[in-house]
Formats: structure tokens, C-alpha cells, sequence
């Protein structure tokens, strides 16, 4: 691994009951890609306003290349109102429209996808046209090409995910969004029975299904790996599946075998559900040493 790993999104402040917190799936898989030694960067915006000026000192407090961030002079830095009512079931109010529903193509956004080991995207950054035509040009290169569903109603459509799933190579769902595409594509709500179908109509290499507590799956041509995941003191769920994502994405890029990348994606997972907030600081050494 020599290039960098690409992120296309959602970048915001996840408002909760105690204060507001950095956060955002791509902010936060950047995050934890960088802490794990990874070369990334992030494709989002802010506002040109208070709140972007601070979530861009905080990622520079990671060290993290901003160059691929926009400013709006004319569009706020997104803001998320939390409901952790049920600390594992976390609700969000999306606001909308924000700066990164705005992100404009450039040509060195293309240059550095074309050359990226792999570029990540979700429904939320897709949500509105001009960012999803931004996403759909960069989604023309060959590069390894992941979608984090990450379905937060009422902000997707599947005529927009059909049409990404036909760029996918690695897809991440939860299990409550198994049960939503299933429900959808009109199969049966089970790992074989959504992923088979998948499998046969979209160019997908493999399938990552998170189920919270209860650990993963990868679904891979017919082959199912399943981990029971990690016991551990909990405090909040928010970033737990960005976590999980980073580490298979990872180890996927390492060539690991689909058991050792389990393995490690709901070690790490489990490690930032033992945190508060999406983006922890840590090394590696402190995930191997906190969770076994």
C-alpha cells in the first residue's frame, strides 16, 4: 500500500445531549484509516463559518491533509441533532442542505481517485444531485470501490443506490439495512438470500453485513465468515461501523485472509464502542492490548 485510501462525504457535528462532537462516516473512516498508518484523504466541505473553521482545526489536530476539502462561502457546515435515548440503536436529524451536499469535481479529485488503493463513498454524500454527479464522475476509474450504505431516512433512494451498486466492489450494510434491501430487491431477509442475489446482478466482490453487538459477517461468493464479535464495556455506538469499515479495509488491502480481517474489524469496532464519540485517539497497540 502506497497510495492513499480516498473518502467522499459527509464531514459535520454530531449534536448530543452533552455537547456537540465531530463526525460524519467518511470523516470518521479517515480518521481511523490515518491512526492505523494509512495514507488518506478526505473529499467534503465545510462552511465558510465557526463550526467548519473548528472541525478543520480538529482534523489538523490529527495531522490529517485537508487539501481535498471545500469552504462555501454560501452554504453552512453540516450539523446533526443525536438521540441516544438507546445507546445502541443512536437516532440523527440530518440538517440539510449543507456544504457537502455542494462538492464540485476537480481534476485533482479525479487524479487522486484514479490513483487511490481504494475510494470510499455512501448514500449521504449522494444525496443531492450535485454532489452525487461529482461522485458519479470519480466513480468511473477502476479503483478498489467501496459503498457504506449507511441509510439514514429519509436522505437515499434506490434508483441512487442501484446505480452505485453497479460501481461497488465492496459493500458494508448493517443489519437493519439487510433487512431494508431486502425487503426492497424482494429476497429473503437473510445473509444467503440478499447476498446471493447481489451477488448475481452487481459486480460486488464482497459483502460486509455489522450486526452491533452480536459481531459480522462477510459474505463472499457464496462463502459466508462469520465472528461472534468482541465483548466489551460499552458506552456509545456512534463510529462503531466507521471503525469496523476502516479495520476490514485495512486488512483487505494487506491481503489478509477473510478471517483475519473479521477478526480485526470487529476488534477495532468494539475498541471505539468502548469510547465516547466517533473518532477516538489510539494506536493499533492500543486496540490489541484493550480488546481480546
Amino acid at each position: 500500500m502506497s497510495e492513499p485510501v480516498v473518502l467522499f462525504g459527509e464531514m459535520l457535528w454530531d449534536c448530543l445531549p452533552t455537547g456537540a462532537v465531530p463526525g460524519g462516516a467518511p470523516m470518521n473512516v479517515a480518521l481511523h484509516l490515518h491512526q492505523l498508518g494509512l495514507p488518506t484523504r478526505l473529499i467534503s466541505a465545510v462552511g465558510k463559518d465557526a463550526d467548519g473553521e473548528k472541525l478543520l482545526d480538529f482534523l489538523r489536530s490529527f495531522n490529517l491533509p485537508l487539501e481535498m476539502v471545500q469552504v462555501k462561502d454560501d452554504q453552512a457546515t453540516s450539523q446533526v441533532v443525536v438521540d441516544t435515548s438507546d445507546p445502541e440503536n443512536i437516532r440523527y436529524d440530518i440538517l440539510a442542505p449543507v456544504a457537502w451536499d455542494f462538492l464540485e469535481w476537480s481534476p485533482e479529485q479525479d487524479q487522486i481517485v484514479a490513483e487511490a488503493d481504494a475510494f470510499l463513498f455512501g448514500t449521504l454524500g449522494a444525496r443531492h444531485p450535485e454532489s452525487l454527479a461529482t461522485l458519479l464522475k470519480l466513480l468511473r476509474h477502476p479503483t478498489l470501490r467501496v459503498f457504506d450504505a449507511n441509510l439514514r431516512p429519509p436522505h437515499y433512494s434506490f434508483d441512487v443506490i442501484e446505480t452505485l451498486l453497479g460501481y461497488t466492489d465492496i459493500l458494508k450494510i448493517n443489519e437493519d439495512e439487510l433487512e431494508v434491501f431486502a425487503a426492497h430487491f424482494g429476497t429473503e431477509a437473510s445473509i444467503p438470500g440478499l447476498c446471493d442475489y447481489l451477488d448475481q446482478q452487481y459486480p460486488i466482490s464482497i459483502i460486509c453485513i455489522t450486526r452491533g453487538s452480536k459481531g459480522a459477517a462477510i459474505y463472499q461468493k457464496g462463502a459466508i465468515v462469520e465472528h461472534p464479535g468482541y465483548k466489551v464495556a460499552f458506552q456509545d455506538s456512534i463510529g462503531a461501523g466507521d471503525a469496523f469499515l476502516s479495520g476490514f479495509i485495512k486488512m483487505y488491502l494487506e491481503e489478509k485472509s477473510p478471517e483475519e480481517i473479521i477478526d480485526f474489524a470487529c476488534k477495532l469496532g468494539g475498541y471505539v464502542a468502548t469510547q465516547k464519540g466517533g473518532a477516538p485517539r489510539y494506536t493499533e497497540a492500543d486496540v490489541h492490548r484493550e480488546i481480546r
